[in-house]
């Protein structure tokens, strides 16, 4: 029972972790009420789905919002600006945008921007409906990216470009300034989600990035799945954040704590004008002056002497050199020697040299005899002072911000790109100080999408083989599942085999029941065997009695008519005497004592 436990634990095991690995596919699984449109999928088959889509609105005060979906970049700028310090050829922002449908999943009537070029830089901008100054609400921002040939080296994050009097988003490049940058980006294996700000320096008034700390999540899925994916931005009067991806939480923290360098310098900094006192010892050991070199001690031994005990092999030619002139080799017939010089044949290796030629010398072995030059041991230094440190004075620039969520106000959002690869999808921006609104935003746009592509998902065996194609392990997991039903099946309803059972009885020394009908059958088995031995045991005696009987007759004779009473009454009692034993003898039939019985029954024929 323990191995048919053990096998019933691992068969659940393998399931479980088959279906977390199905459900690491999506974030998150959302539930829709049961008046959404029915979906019907069939396997492989797809059932198309009915969408009726409206462009969302918003429903409450916001900063910006854009859909796209009346086909118009009304209010985008496209920037006419170079980036400095790149090459002239890729230095202008001539990245082509474009305002298109979705390619897979598409939803119809909704459209979204679409970053067209490869390798080329992309820039495009948009004022906001009012400046968001940060006060005592909170911020907002939410838009759509689908990677939708995947991503092999570029961004899709936003600038909310800072507000000033010279913002000309004609010259929007990539030193404009900005408030929050945020969204995703990818080069090589790294994939990044973005959150940073700037920081403006209460003192120095010079503006520092401060970087969010890096979620510990596994970004990957969301630059290969080719899925539109919601990204969310939450920064709160009380100097927190959140960052969403398909509404659920995957970085959250402090604008005081969980920021890259923090906001608050240290109180006291090293003094830059402190300077190491020249007397000042550091060092851990010293060596000891008290100790001697011993007197046999041999510097002058070299660390390497020749092998006293080599000898030169034999067929060595110390006069053959190793290398001659290749005498098969002719002068080219272009072969000028007022310009060329004096031609001579490329050396090739003596082919006698095949032991070894030239002056031979014996290999070199370490010397047993090198010490080396000496040097006194190392002992604790007594007047270690320890590390030198310079001396803490207090910062000239420290300050204390309690409250680094009071930015600099922003009144644009941007797109300023570069992306080896093409046909990046934006789309449903909006900017507010609701959750509630930006939620209610995403129900009518992204959770329509959501629900189409769910709609057209593969089926289930589709999506096994699809994730066993990044993962070979997954095939040795199929295999075991469908097998483990049949063997535990196998364990525990297949009959057992009489044989089995047997030599458990006679392992145990326990007797095997038995049916009527099969004592019935043995017993009679039993008596057949007895009555064939009787038999055979009842023909040799008769033949015995008969001549017996014959020397009797002649006693008989002489014996008179008294004895012979006598002798009829012994065999009448001997008779029945016979019979009882007979009868004792029939009764133990059972117990298989054959040889016992014949002898009784020898015993009183003689009689």
């Amino acid at each position: 029972m323990q191995f048919q436990g053990f096998w019933l634990c691992l068969s659940l095991l393998l399931f479980t972790s088959v279906k977390a690995e199905l459900q690491e596919e999506d974030v998150e699984m959302e539930d829709f009420e049961e008046s959404s449109e029915e979906i019907m999928t069939n396997e492989d088959n797809i059932i198309p789905l009915e969408v009726k889509y409206k462009t969302p609105q918003p429903i409450g005060e916001v900063y910006f919002t854009e859909t796209f979906d009346n086909g118009i970049l009304t209010g985008w700028v496209l920037s006419k600006a170079k980036k400095e310090d790149t090459d002239e050829n890729i230095a202008k922002y001539d990245g082509r945008w474009e305002i298109e449908d979705l390619k897979e999943n598409r939803v119809p009537g909704d459209r979204g921007l679409v970053l067209k070029s490869q390798a080329k830089h992309h820039a495009i901008s948009a004022l906001l409906s009012k400046p968001f100054i940060f006060a005592d609400k909170p911020l907002i921002v939410q838009y759509e990216v689908n990677f939708q040939n995947g991503m092999d080296c570029g961004g899709a994050y936003i600038k909310l470009l800072t507000e000033n009097d010279y913002l000309n988003l004609e010259n929007f490049f990539d030193k404009t300034p900005y408030t929050i940058m945020f969204g995703p980006d990818k080069c090589g294996e790294e994939h990044k989600l973005h959150f940073i700000f700037r920081y403006k320096h209460p003192k120095t008034e010079v503006f520092e990035e401060k970087h969010a700390k890096v979620p510990n999540v596994d970004l990957k899925k969301f630059f290969t799945d080719k899925k539109t994916h919601l990204y969310t931005l939450v920064m709160s009067p009380d100097n927190t954040f959140e960052v969403y991806i398909d509404q659920v939480i995957i970085n959250q923290g402090s604008l005081l704590e969980d920021v890259e360098p923090p906001i608050n310098p240290p109180k006291e900094i090293e003094d830059p004008n402190d300077k190491k006192p020249d007397d000042w010892d550091d060092r851990l050991e010293i060596p000891d002056n008290t100790s001697v070199k011993p007197e046999d001690w041999d510097e002058s031994q070299p660390s390497q002497i020749a092998d006293p005990d080599a000898f030169k092999p034999v067929g060595w030619l110390d006069d053959e050199p190793e290398y001659i002139a290749d005498p098969n080799a002719e002068k080219p017939p272009d072969w000028n020697e007022n310009m060329d010089g004096k031609w001579e044949a490329p050396r090739i290796p003596n082919p006698a040299c095949e032991i070894g030629c030239g002056h031979w010398q014996p290999p070199m072995i370490d010397n047993p005899k090198y010490r080396g030059k000496w040097e006194p041991p190392m002992i604790d230094n007594p007047n270690y002072q320890g590390e030198w440190t310079p001396r803490k004075i207090p910062n000239p620039d420290y300050f204390e911000d309690r409250n680094p969520f009071l930015l600099t106000s922003f009144s644009a959002l941007g797109l300023e790109l570069w992306s080896m690869t093409s046909d990046i999808y934006f789309d449903n921006f909006i900017i507010c100080s609701d959750k509630e609104i930006a939620d209610h935003w995403a129900e009518d746009s992204w959770m329509v999408k959501k629900l189409v592509a769910r709609a057209n998902e593969p089926g289930v065996f589709t999506q096994l083989l699809t994730a066993a194609e990044e993962r070979w392990w997954l095939w040795i997991i199929y295999t075991l599942t469908a097998g483990l039903p049949l063997v535990l099946i196998t364990l525990f309803c297949w009959p057992r085999k009489k044989k089995d059972e047997d030599a458990e009885y006679k392992k145990t020394g326990i007797h095997k029941p038995q049916t009527k009908g099969a004592l019935e059958q043995e017993v009679k088995e039993e008596k057949a065997a007895l009555e064939n031995v009787a038999d055979l045991e009842e023909e040799k005696e008769n033949q015995d009695d008969g001549e017996m009987e014959k020397e009797e007759e002649d006693e008989t004779e002489e014996k008179s008519e008294g004895e012979n009473e006598t002798i009829e009454g012994q065999e009448e009692g001997n008779k029945s005497g016979s019979e009882d034993e007979m009868k004792e003898a029939d009764e133990s039939t059972g117990s298989g004592d054959g040889p016992v019985k014949s002898v009784r029954k020898r015993r009183v024929r003689k009689d």
